[in-house]
């Protein structure tokens, strides 16, 4: 046999190949595992398809599987499988690609493929010498499924490798790797296993570690829907999310253009980053003909989306491509892109089938959707129709959507009113609502501070320009209701000119504390109001930017607030000729009317000050009396 022995040497520059491998390709030393047996799977796929035509007889009875054993104290492992093995020339071939590459550029062409373009780096075989990034030497028995003679591939990876005929040899490839010191845990049984179910848990073939089959849960997300039960997706989704509820959504689909793609998504029940449980991790997997390509995925989904669980599947990917040239690869920008916009019109969907469920959902997850409306321009228009707010036309415990109010606006109507507050009570006690209950005009409740950053992002909807109620420069449809109420409001207002005098003194008692002070137009019961002049900062953004300790320059961007008072409110009115009877004590009285306006919009004032001031002021009362 050994006068059989060829020894041929590597026309590339192999160590300089393996260096790319080890730093360029890969992030993991483990993947050489899952690269090793995604070449078994597929040369037990390849045998399968061909006995269908050919019906070969040459060990016919060998089961289609993959076997690996380790031996720790030897340090080697083995990773056999049965299927369409190679021939001499075949096996030169498949393992010399580096080897035939005989053009000066090609160490250039392959670093740029690592770097730039991973579509480049199938064409030169390099998941089989990701083996060279555990072991020091590397032999390779194999024999073709016509029963022609076994032949063997040795190598240290060095500037040579062997080929020699190899006698006893059943169909199928044997690739027997000895490990360098630094990697004997690979010849640990525990270690395959680990690795084996992270990165080949769903290869359509047995995996064994030591005559264990490893591979024991079936990737479900390539078979149809009519073939799944519930009590399977709920299974899957359990080990795929490392879950104990049922999921909430359930979303399986399978396209063949602009991409192959297999998908299985779950929505689950409850938010863990409300729970105290810190920021969640990406619940999707990215997978290239059932081989884990990318575990907890950060490039699959937006990160909007990390609280979906679930697997992708698309043999359009390189199977060796890396995690670090994920990002960069168009083909995955494609996938996300076609994958996020399938999930969004699920959901709306969803959304119209069972209202009551959905916001369930919402109330849940809703959080991320605003999320996304905040930081993904590209989205933005899918995730404004599946938004959702209280609305003063709707019962507390209802929900509606933008389309709902926009199919409600009043003849005349091109704007979308919304409000914020602490609760439903306290914006319907306040004064921003005062004029929309007259006119019957719709009005949103959004109760969370986010809420106006998301409004405030998407601006308009459907056309119909957002608008914040506390903005100063706000009018409401004329044909909205009848007016008779603001008629009655006019004739018991003050006189013009003494509304010009009381605003100009009560802006010199303010001073700087706002910019104006104007009589107000749509003020019903309340005396006074404070409105945002140039609608760049609504009052609940301004209160989250207090709250993340912003500073008083970047808070001065948002301009200074107005003050409306309501010339026909009783306590403005007597206002009028307190000044004139006791300067003193109406200039206190300015000053908590100013406070009791931003505290009803939700806006801090000097409590202590407010203390002092109201005790004055009731010193004052009592003496009266």
């Amino acid at each position: 046999m050994s006068s059989k022995v060829e020894t041929r040497q590597f026309q590339a520059e192999t160590r300089k190949v393996l260096d790319i491998v080890i730093n360029s390709l890969y992030t993991e030393r483990d993947i050489f595992v899952r690269e090793l047996v995604s070449n078994a799977a597929d040369a037990l796929e390849k045998f399968r398809h061909l006995s269908l035509t050919e019906q070969p007889e040459f060990d016919a009875h060998v089961p289609l599987e993959i076997n690996i054993d380790c031996d720790d104290k030897k340090h080697t492992l083995t990773i056999a499988d049965t299927g369409i093995g190679m021939t001499a020339e075949e096996l030169e071939t498949n393992l010399g690609t580096i080897a035939h590459s005989g053009s000066g550029n090609y160490l250039e062409e392959l670093a740029e493929a690592a770097k730039k373009d991973v579509n480049l780096i199938g064409q030169f075989g390099v998941g089989f010498y990701s083996a060279f990034m555990a072991a020091d030497k590397v032999t390779v028995q194999t024999r073709s499924w016509d029963g022609s003679e076994g032949h063997e591939w040795h190598s240290d990876g060095g500037g040579t490798y062997t080929i020699s005929p190899c006698e006893g040899l059943h169909r199928g490839t044997r690739i027997i790797l000895e490990l360098k010191d630094d990697a004997h845990e690979y010849g640990q049984k525990f270690t395959l296993e680990r690795i084996i179910k992270q990165y080949s848990t769903f290869i359509p073939f047995p995996v064994k570690v030591d005559g264990k089959k490893v591979n024991t849960v079936e990737a479900i997300w390539t078979r149809s829907k009519n073939e799944i039960t519930d009590e399977e997706y709920t299974e899957f989704y359990k080990f795929i999310g490392n879950a104990i509820d049922e999921p909430t959504y359930r979303l399986h689909f399978s396209v063949d253009a602009p991409l192959a793609i297999n998908a299985l998504l779950f929505v689950p029940q409850e938010n863990f980053e409300t729970m105290g449980m810190g920021r969640l991790q990406p619940g999707v997997n990215l997978y290239c003909r059932k081989v884990l390509i990318d575990q907890h995925s950060e490039n699959i989904l937006p990160e909007w989306l990390r609280f979906i669980k679930g697997v992708v599947d698309s043999e359009d990917l390189p199977l060796n491509i890396s995690r670090q040239s994920l990002q960069d690869n168009a083909l995955v920008m494609k996938l996300r892109r076609v994958i996020t916009k399938r999930f969004l019109k699920y959901l709306r969907e969803e959304a119209k089938k069972d209202a009551e469920k959905y916001q369930k959902f919402w109330k849940t997850f809703g959080i991320f959707l605003k999320e996304g409306v905040t930081s993904d321009f590209e989205f933005q228009k899918e995730l404004a129709g599946l938004l959702r707010f209280e609305s003063s036309a709707a019962d507390p415990e209802t929900m509606i959507a933008l389309d709902e109010y926009v199919e409600r606006m009043k003849e005349g109507q091109d704007k979308i009113y919304y409000i914020n507050g602490s609760s439903r009570a306290a914006i319907e006690n306040g004064p921003y609502v005062e004029m929309f209950k007259k006119k019957g005009v719709e009005i949103l409740y959004t109760l969370e501070p986010i809420d106006d950053f998301v409004l405030s992002h998407l601006g308009e909807y459907e056309g119909k320009k957002l608008v914040s109620a506390d903005s100063s420069d706000l009018t409401l449809p004329e044909n909205a209701a009848s007016d008779d109420a603001g008629e009655e409001t006019t004739k018991d207002a003050l006189a013009s000119e003494i509304q010009d005098s009381l605003c100009k003194w009560m802006k010199g008692i303010l001073a700087d504390k706002v910019k104006d002070v104007k009589p107000s137009s749509r003020l019903v019961d309340s005396p006074a109001m404070i409105v945002n002049v140039d609608g760049m900062m609504t009052s609940s953004m301004e209160r989250i930017m207090m709250a993340q300790g912003a500073p008083e320059e970047q808070l001065a961007m948002g301009g200074k607030k107005d003050m409306e008072i309501n010339p026909a409110s009783p306590l403005i009115k007597k206002l009028a000729d307190l000044r004139v009877k006791n300067e003193t004590f109406a200039r206190d009285v300015v000053e908590q009317i100013f406070d009791n306006a931003m505290i009803q919009a939700g806006l801090l004032v000097d409590p202590q000050q407010m203390v002092n001031r109201n005790y004055r002021i009731l010193e004052q009362m009592a003496e009266n009396k």
